[in-house]
Formats: C-alpha cells, structure tokens, sequence
C-alpha cells in the first residue's frame, strides 16, 4: 500500500512491538513463537501489541527466531583496567551458560563515547547491561523497549535494574585497622574523572569521623598506576606525616606502592596502603596490596542472571539481591 503523500509507509517491525509491549525484542520473538519459557501474561501482551501494530514477522525474521540466539550489549568505561576486564569476563561466562552472545563496547570513560554507543546498540541486542554516566532520561531515549541493568550506579526509573556496590563497611574496616595499627594521619587518593567527590570518598570521610580523624587530606588521581604515584607525591608533599593512605581503586594503589619505594618509604612500615577493588593483580605486586575487596565474578554473574529474568519477563531479582558487598581483605601492604 502507498500512503497519499505517494511513499511507502513505514514496515511495522519487531522493535515497535517490543515498545509498545514494553517488552525486550528477543521477549517478542518468544511469544510469537509460543516459547514455554514465557509467562503467560507477558506473551498475551505481546500478542495484543502485535494485532494492534499488525506486524508480521517475514519468513528471514522466522528463520532467525528458530535460532534462537540472544545477544548482549555490555557496555564498559575501560577495558585497560583489569576491574572492568574481570568483570567483562565474569558476565562472558554467565552469558556463555545461556548460550549468549556478547557484544562489548569500550567507551574510553567518555560520556560523547557512552551516548553514540547507545545510538547505536539499541538496533543489534536484547539487552543492555554495564556502566552509564549519562542521564536516566537518554538511556530510556536509546534503549526503549530492551531490558537494561547497570553495574555500580542506583537507579530512580523502575525501566531499570541495578546492581549496586555497597563498600561502606568495607572502607570503615580499612580505615579502623590503619587506626588500630597506629596512623593517626591518613590520606585518601581519590578519582579526578568528576568534579565531585566519589562516593567511596564519602565512605572513607564517614569512616574517617567515626574513628576520630581528619579526612580532608585527599588528592585527586588519574585512573593508572602513573596517576596514583603522582598524587601520593602531591599528598605527600602537602602532607609530609601521613603515614597511611586509601585508594580509590587497586591500580591508584599500585602506583603509589611504586612511588612509595621512589620515594624511600617502606611499605607498609613508613607507609601503609590500602587500594578499593580486590584485584588478582594485587596478589602479584610486592607487597601483596592490601584492599577493600569485591566479588567480580559475582558482579558480572548477577547482571546476567538479572537480564535472563527479564527477558522471560518473570520474578526478576528485587534490590536486595542486588547488592555486592566489599570487604577488607588484607595483604602485606597494610
């Protein structure tokens, strides 16, 4: 059929059901295809949707279906740092038990990088999991009608999941140890990406109040081992009797492990250190780095596990099972 401006009217596709059913593509295809694995509710919704829009699937659209195969869109700030690699890794495997596929974006931490990421994702997977800095309000525009969960940020929009971070009684257990060991003055090396503080940042000056010391010695490090040695060197020049300091991450912490040694301060005698993340690679620097630990795997795995739920749109995970919970685990540094 022509339109009366004389062009072709635009072909209803699956993407608008999915929209209109609020529902996730790979959702559609099941229901369409009377897949057992979906609630009932959901595929009566999904029908309603597609009668209303009058789309019909062509028989190349058929043919893909009968594979079957779900594709992921993980989105992740940077894949040089060995957190974000872990964590990539972890939410492969869990991906690969449900014999996904997985499409990784670098957005090198930069938010034009993470907008024109999201331009294009929305066409070519079935869902979104990773990290976001932009707005709830431009992730709904780019992803309408795909289930999203975003790792370490809270989220107001019940469109989303989260899985959240909860480090605060970890770095408060950092913080009592180097107190119990004797340091009175400790610094904290946090993240210069944003203008403002971090949240671990809060954490450490909360922790900091409670075991009555001063927290205002914080200098701002680049996320690399360079730009944790430089910001120990500026802490320490500004304040020559910290004895101990926190990190933002392990790879700020490794860096200033190196400049401490440049510097001719022992760890962790002249000098403790206590890094945020629980990398394997602290296991490998000498001494083995002290750290308030996350569960990686367990961050990927669970994003994953959430995106399955919803793509069968029944019992996804409620916030308190959302939660990854960090812990001081102790090496040779603190």
């Amino acid at each position: 059929m022509v339109s009366s401006s004389g062009t072709e009217p635009r072909k209803v596709t699956i993407n608008d059901v999915a929209r209109s059913a609020g529902v996730s593509r790979q959702t559609v295809s099941r229901a369409l295809n009377d897949k057992d694995e979906i609630d009932g509710s959901t595929k009566q919704r999904v029908l309603d949707a597609a009668r209303e829009l009058g789309y019909r699937p062509s028989r190349f659209a058929r043919g893909l279906v009968r594979q079957d195969i779900t594709t992921i869109g993980l989105v992740i700030p940077d894949l040089l740092n060995p957190f974000f690699t872990e964590v990539a890794a972890a939410a492969l495997e869990a991906a690969r038990s449900h014999g996904w596929h997985v499409v990784v974006y670098d957005t090198a931490d930069r938010p034009e990088e993470e907008l024109g990421t999201l331009q294009v994702i929305a066409s070519q997977v079935d869902a979104v999991v990773g990290y976001f800095s932009c707005s709830e309000d431009e992730l709904e525009l780019f992803t309408r009608g795909l289930p999203v969960v975003l790792i370490g940020r809270e989220h107001h929009s019940a469109r989303f999941s989260s899985i959240r971070i909860d480090g605060e009684e970890g770095v408060h257990a950092a913080v009592a140890h180097l107190v119990a060991a004797g340091h009175e003055r400790i610094g904290m090396l946090d993240h210069d990406r944003r203008a403002e503080p971090s949240v671990r940042r809060e954490w450490f000056t909360t922790a900091a109040a409670a075991c009555g010391i001063d927290a205002g010695m914080v200098v701002g490090a680049g996320q690399s081992a360079d730009g944790g040695g430089a910001a120990l060197k500026t802490l320490l020049t500004a304040h020559p009797d910290v004895t101990a300091v926190f990190t933002f991450n392990d790879i700020i912490a490794i860096g200033a492990l190196r400049e401490a040694s440049r510097l001719g301060r022992s760890v962790p005698r002249d000098l403790a250190v206590i890094g945020f993340d629980g990398l394997q690679l602290g296991t490998l620097v000498e001494p083995p780095l002290s750290s308030v630990a996350l569960d990686t795997r367990k961050l990927g795995a669970l994003a994953i596990d959430q995106v399955a739920r919803l793509l069968i749109g029944v019992n996804p995970l409620g916030a308190d099972d959302l939660v990854v919970r960090a812990e001081l685990r102790l090496g040779g540094s603190a």
